[in-house]
């Protein structure tokens, strides 16, 4: 009898174990299928927020952030609403004398051509086909591809500059493979922005303008362009990064994105998930793979209304050579940490010169927006209307002073520009500067010291100082002398920082190095 109320009751238990372990199973196959719900591809008009739909309810159950199942975007809809808008450039430019071995290898084609050799070298592929072929006798013509977007049904476009620079002829291509002639409206080369204008009547499909100040590195992006002379081809990706500095100018606030961007894409649109342009496609790094840049289209918005009416932009001019303050530099002006645009030079006669600004001043605020990258001063005075009356805070020997200047307009050559400088045994060799020796070699200055040889393993040579510099101040005390230069050196502290003010070519610049040895 006991056996038999035994053997019942480990029935009993094994039941109620079976029936613990159906249920789990249940649940967790219901888990899965509203987690699978969740997991569903998203259009035009989705909300942010992830939703659960329950197959045994009929409404939705928001769920907290840490909760949110990671959704796809579709782009197909945006690819059809917004190809149409794309356009295809074609230009026909001259090349001159010697560039034309620069055309037979191809030339710079779309982005990433700024990337190339630097400035002011010479290029070694001229070198060799000049050596064996002698130098080309008169021009010939070159065709180039772009893209570009309508913004407007009577068909303004917008592009990049280096996309229809010089071009004899343009050539727009729309999406219905019809042809039609343009002209240059306006360009600025400092951004790389053109407005170009379709010859034709008709009403050509737009692409809205969107705000690129409100795009978060992360946020889906939609190229849409014509690279390598492959028509409307599209790809996707997401923001990178905002406020690149790439070194292609002085206004640089590159978009990066990893959007597939290659040359022809150049002057296309970069657009968002509600279907409006935030960028112009712009830039790759040569050998970078998803590494991509566009010009922010508030930059190209700001710009519309002078290339329409004057075909050019006019912008502030402060008067100032500024660059960036290192950590060296920081340290050696008593800041807690790198800020603000240091002030190398007050151009002579400039909207600064008489306002007490002086080298060695940092500017920390312009307009009451405060700067806190060398190179946001230039944006924003440039982004100023000439005439205008501007208020600047600076830092002097620790203290906060204020100036109020008149803005004058850029000239057409002037820029900001970042000075090198960098350091960390001071290894020169340096004659003093006389009058005399300045008219003689025409010299920038007839007074200071002027750099005669620099040790390559010498810590001037480590700070950026070069051969031909004029040393004009040591820890900003004049040095006319080997021997006043000699005297404030000694008197720095092992691990101070000596500040030289240098000048090289017509501009200024400041070398922070920290004192070694004794």
């Amino acid at each position: 009898m006991e056996k038999h109320r035994g053997s019942i009751t480990a029935k009993i238990l094994i039941a109620v174990l079976m029936g613990i372990m159906i249920g789990i199973v249940i649940a967790a196959q219901t888990d899965i299928a509203s987690r699978i719900g969740a997991l569903r591809l998203f259009g035009e008009g989705s909300e942010d927020k992830a939703k659960i739909e329950s197959p045994s309810e009929s409404h939705s159950q928001e769920v907290s952030p840490s909760q949110q199942v990671v959704t796809l975007p579709d782009f197909t809809v945006l690819a059809d609403r917004l190809s149409p808008s794309v356009v295809n450039i074609s230009t026909t430019q001259v090349i001159k004398g010697r560039d034309i071995w620069r055309g037979f290898r191809g030339g710079p084609q779309g982005p990433g051509e700024r990337f190339g050799p630097p400035g002011g070298e010479q290029d070694p592929f001229e070198d060799f086909f000049e050596r064996f072929f002698g130098q080309p006798q008169g021009d010939i013509k070159r065709q180039s591809l772009g893209s570009g977007f309508i913004i407007s049904k009577d068909g303004y476009v917008l592009t990049n500059d280096h996309v229809v620079k010089d071009a004899e002829s343009i050539t727009v291509v729309l999406h219905d493979e019809s042809e039609h002639q343009a002209k240059i409206i306006g360009k600025d080369a400092k951004t790389d922005i053109a407005l170009i204008k379709i010859d034709s009547t008709k009403n050509f499909p737009e692409v809205p303008l969107g705000n690129s100040d409100s795009l978060r590195v992360g946020d889906w992006v939609l190229a849409i362009g014509n690279p390598f002379g492959l028509k409307y081809t599209v790809t996707a990706g997401i923001v990178s990064a905002k406020g690149r500095d790439i070194g292609a100018g002085p206004y640089d606030d590159f978009i990066q994105t990893d959007a597939s961007i290659n040359p022809g894409n150049s002057g296309g649109p970069l657009i968002n998930m509600k279907g409006e342009v935030i960028g112009i496609n712009t830039a790759i790094i040569a050998g970078g793979a998803g590494i991509g840049f566009a010009i922010p289209i508030n930059i190209a918005d700001q710009e519309l209304p002078q290339l329409k009416e004057k075909g050019r932009i006019s912008r502030g001019w402060l008067g100032v050579l500024v660059q960036k303050v290192t950590p060296e530099l920081a340290k050696s002006f008593g800041l807690d940490h790198p800020q603000g645009a240091l002030v190398a030079e007050v151009t002579k006669g400039g909207p600064a010169s008489g306002s007490g600004l002086k080298p060695g001043d940092v500017i920390i605020e312009f307009q009451g927006e405060k700067i806190s990258k060398f190179n946001d001063l230039p944006r924003l005075v440039a982004g100023t209307s000439p005439g205008t009356d501007v208020e600047i805070k600076a830092l002097r020997e620790g203290k906060t002073k204020n100036f109020k200047i008149k803005l004058g307009e850029l000239p057409a050559e002037e820029i900001s520009t970042e000075a090198a400088s960098e350091g960390t045994e001071l290894g020169l060799q340096l004659q003093e500067i006389t009058p005399d020796l300045a008219r003689g070699h025409g010299l920038a200055s007839d007074k200071g010291l002027i750099v005669t040889d620099v040790d390559p393993n010498g810590l001037a040579a480590e700070g950026g100082i070069r051969r031909g510099d004029i040393i004009v101040e040591v820890n900003q005390k004049p040095v006319d002398t080997v021997k006043e230069l000699q005297q404030v050196v000694a008197s720095t502290k092992k691990g101070d920082m000596m500040l030289f003010l240098i000048k090289r070519g017509e501009g200024s610049l400041f070398i922070a190095l920290e004192k070694k040895g004794k």
